[in-house]
């Protein structure tokens, strides 16, 4: 008890060993990848990097006109570049090393309801295609 209690004393005087975060932000790690950016303008829509992202942040949307919309959960990504290296389009997909902002519970997407959407979507525009096609 004794020592527990000296240990205690010096603690008060000794320099924290922990970031005061919010106040200063945290190091970035060197092995730190960086949130993906995605630029539309160059975008060929070819969803290479929906079917090559392990869980599931990128997402496409198909609309009544055929176009495409591209969704990305910061939130789920786990930042492995698998997207940016499937992509055959140079500076669509690239990752910076910004973090992604962090977000109230009502800023947050409601990522269930935009996949259910695109998977809707998807399948009414094969079905389309498949229409068109015979």
């Amino acid at each position: 008890m004794k020592d527990m209690f000296i240990e205690s004393l010096k603690n008060l005087f000794r320099k924290p060993a922990t970031v005061k975060y919010p106040l200063e932000p945290s190091p970035t790690p060197s092995n730190y990848r960086g949130l993906i950016v995605y630029k539309e303008e160059l975008c060929i829509f070819c969803t290479k990097c929906e079917m090559v992202c392990p869980p599931g942040a990128i997402r496409f949307t198909y609309n009544e006109d055929g176009s495409k919309e591209f969704h990305y959960n910061p939130y789920l990504c786990i930042y492995c570049g698998e997207c940016v290296r499937a992509c055959p389009k140079p500076g669509c997909l690239i990752q910076v090393e910004e973090t992604a902002p962090s977000a109230t519970e009502e800023e947050l997407p409601n990522w269930d309801d935009l996949e259910r959407k695109a998977d809707e979507s998807k399948k009414r525009w094969l079905q389309a295609r498949k229409k068109k096609k015979s």
